[in-house]
């Protein structure tokens, strides 16, 4: 069994170095106080015993936390008082000089926690280390002069979660709606380069990958672009392509035949289109922005959104080039084809591809070929994204998420009164933990609502600091943002305080464990009819609180279901610490994201899509559904039947399926999570192989693909996952789609 220490790094555990710390406090009580070598024994053994039955590697704190409760449970009071005295001392000590002890972790590689704490980064490149250490800093000026001590107290509970410090410093923001078609159709500039329209497709796209990276080194959270804003340069190489053809033509003295022109310029469209393609797959996966990893973008495939019939045309041919290669996918260093994480794909269902008789729905078979291979793309259902999505006109709006699922507000521009999507951004998050607000009440509803209200106006207030910090930033901060049309075209040296106010912008207030929450209060799942009313009704609660404080600050709060990948380790661990082992509730490494139905929990897919659209109507600023299924490669018309219940049912969506490979012999099924020495690792079922850096993984973690591992929490809650679709029986729902 594997200890963490404070500054991250792992250990092998050792039951002596309990007992020897029990000694050495036993010594310093008065003898009447002491308990005999018998008894430190017992207590040892007792919690050795508890550790290796918490199902993940425990911590230094865990561990002493259950040594404070054995030495009160053998009635030695005065012992587990001096033995918290010394604790709390060595406490101050530590505290004295974390930062370099965490930063020297992370140099020597032996930072356990840090080398898990995203699931796309790998901690030992140069270049994400950096990133690393001078996040630690900032989180140390952070905590120590920027943020309020409550706030950092409530962080460091668990109470609440203060989302990317190591970024707050710098004031920089969430993520972003990029105004790709701005920039290509009106120039930009990049690294005090001007870039002008470009003359081709291909341009275009190699342009839009220098966008997407330097946005990326920008900001710290996720950027969506739309293929429909590359859709226009089809036609402008078309039409170069025509020219060129004729010349050839005309110079081999050759009669021009339209028809055999027209073949030949769409052979070279064809071929211009597939390189372009190319040029963003290949420049996303290899790029590296300065945190270290690749750029977290997100491409969206909405035909809805072509302009004319050509553009809708080209646009079809784009996605379809898009699907094939990632079907194809990427090779890895052995030269075998595997997974990329990114970009993240979401193809929009609509009359246009829904039906077997709808002109573009070759394309949904192809996206369908795409999900069951490749995880991706993921699905918005435009039908119900206009019902959800009205703006102040009373006008529907289908657009894509920032990211994995942060999704803008319907937001209509003063001055034009036309909607405006591209060219926004959020500007933070803090997220609530529903969980301890449930388990603080004691089960009192009376005290449950006065508590949850307590919470949010923290996180009210965490969320103005947030803010607070952004307003007076200068445009010249992030020229690529703020003055050359990724999100606005700023005058240098003006602040960005206007994009800020009045919905141009949204800032979130975050959500987890639902589930347990209600589980705890009520006694029963939320999926239960008699845990759904008070789910519902806890959801609806934070709604308010949101449009209140929008109608009081002017800002865009927003309610996001919020995507915990290391958080919801962390508040794990401060809700056994804080409450202890309560079955059900804190007794797993992992507490719920958001709305979601827990992952043991046996429901079908068509159910459970069906019960999480109501809970999606009320994450306004961000949510997202999945389902879990097995090997659906050989099952196309079972991804189609899911894609059209979510068409139906609910607006955005996606099917988990695995996508693994071992390096060691071959294996290309799914790479098995077992338990070793009382830590979960990553095991081939074919070879056996457990090194980390001969297999390729790859899960969806909360709304995008990891491709680097996961801490013990979340390794534990994707070992716990059930399937969602029988491996037996076929596929249908209740509706008959």
């Amino acid at each position: 069994m594997r200890v963490i220490k404070r500054n991250g790094s792992e250990v092998t555990f050792d039951p002596n170095k309990i007992f020897e710390a029990i000694c050495k406090a036993n010594a310093a009580v008065a003898e009447k106080h002491r308990l005999n070598i018998e008894d430190i024994q017992d207590v040892t053994d007792i919690v050795a015993y508890k550790c290796g039955k918490l199902g993940h590697t425990p911590s230094v704190e865990e561990i002493q936390d259950m040594v404070e409760l054995q030495l009160m449970g053998h009635g030695a009071y005065v012992l587990a008082k001096t033995y918290i005295t010394y604790r709390y001392e060595r406490s101050l000590i530590r505290q004295a000089n974390t930062t370099d002890d965490t930063i020297l972790s992370l140099i020597d590689c032996t930072n356990e926690l840090a080398m898990q704490e995203n699931s796309n980064k790998n901690p030992q490149i140069n270049s994400v280390m950096r990133d690393y250490m001078a996040g630690e800093v900032s989180k140390d000026l952070t905590r120590r002069m920027l943020l309020p001590k409550e706030i950092v107290d409530a962080h460091d509970a668990g109470i609440i979660h203060f989302h990317d410090s190591d970024y707050y410093a710098q004031r920089m923001h969430n993520c972003d709606l990029v105004n790709l078609e701005d920039m290509l159709q009106n120039g930009t500039v990049i690294s005090g380069t001007m870039i002008e329209r470009p003359h081709s497709f291909s341009t275009a796209c190699n342009i839009a990958t220098q966008i997407i990276a330097q946005v990326a080194s920008n900001q710290y959270g996720g950027q969506s672009i739309s293929l429909t804003h590359l859709a226009p340069f089809v036609q402008v190489s078309r039409e170069k392509f025509d020219k060129q053809v004729r010349e050839e033509l005309d110079s081999a003295g050759v009669a021009v035949d339209e028809e055999q022109v027209k073949r030949l310029v769409e052979l070279r469209v064809d071929e211009e289109i597939r390189r372009g393609v190319q040029t963003i797959q290949y420049q996303v996966v290899t790029l590296l922005t300065t945190n270290g990893q690749a750029p977290f973008v997100t491409v969206f495939m909405y035909l809805g959104e072509a302009k004319n019939e050509q553009e809708k045309k080209d646009l079809a041919k784009i996605i379809e080039e898009v699907l094939k290669q990632r079907i194809t996918g990427v090779k890895n260093e052995s030269g075998v084809w595997v997974t990329p994480a990114f970009p993240k794909l979401i193809y929009v269902l609509e009359e246009q591809n829904i039906h077997d008789d709808s002109p573009y729905f070759y394309l949904t078979e192809l996206a369908a070929k795409c999900t069951a291979k490749r995880m991706v793309p993921d699905y918005i259902s435009e039908k119900k994204m206009l019902e959800l999505k009205v703006d102040q006109n009373g006008e529907g709006h289908c657009y894509t998420c920032m990211g994995c699922r942060s999704f803008l507000t319907p937001y209509v521009d003063p001055e034009t009164n036309q909607p405006k999507y591209y060219g926004r951004f959020n500007q933070g998050v803090v997220t609530i933990n529903l969980v301890d607000v449930a388990l603080s009440s004691g089960g009192s509803y009376e005290k449950f609502w006065r508590i949850f209200d307590e919470r949010l106006d923290l996180c009210r207030d965490a969320l103005l600091c947030r803010h607070n910090r952004l307003k007076g930033t200068l445009s010249d901060a992030a020229p690529i943002l703020w003055q050359y049309g990724a999100l606005a075209r700023l005058k240098k040296g003006e602040t960005i305080d206007k994009l800020l106010f009045g919905g141009y912008s949204t800032i979130s207030l975050g959500y987890a464990g639902l589930y347990e929450c209600t589980k705890y209060m009520t006694g029963k799942s939320h999926t239960d009819p008699e845990g759904e009313p008070f789910a519902l009704q806890v959801m609806q609660h934070m709604n308010d609180k949101c449009k209140a404080w929008k109608a009081e600050h002017n800002i865009d709060f927003s309610l996001y279901g919020t995507p915990l990948e290391s958080t919801t380790y962390k508040f794990s661990k401060c809700l056994q610490q804080r409450f202890g082992i309560i079955p059900g509730i804190t007794d797993k490494g992992y507490i719920t994201n958001s709305y979601h139905v827990h992952v043991s929990e046996e429901i079908d897919a068509f159910e459970k899509f069906a019960f999480e659209a109501k809970f999606q109507a009320l994450s306004p600023g961000g949510a997202i559904s999945y389902v879990e299924v097995p090997d659906m490669q050989h099952n196309i018309e079972g991804v189609i039947s899911l894609m059209r219940f979510i068409y139906d049912n609910i607006m955005y969506a996606e099917l988990n399926c695995k996508s693994d490979y071992c390096q060691e012999c071959g294996y290309d099924g799914e790479i098995q999570i077992v338990e070793e020495q009382g830590k979960l690792i990553w095991q081939c079922p074919n070879c056996g192989n457990t090194d980390q850096n001969k297999m390729n993984v790859a899960r969806r973690t909360c709304g995008y693909i990891g491709t680097q591992y996961w801490n013990q929490g979340r390794t534990e809650e994707i070992r716990d996952r059930v399937l969602h679709v029988s491996l037996d029986e076929p596929m249908g729902c209740c509706c008959n789609c």
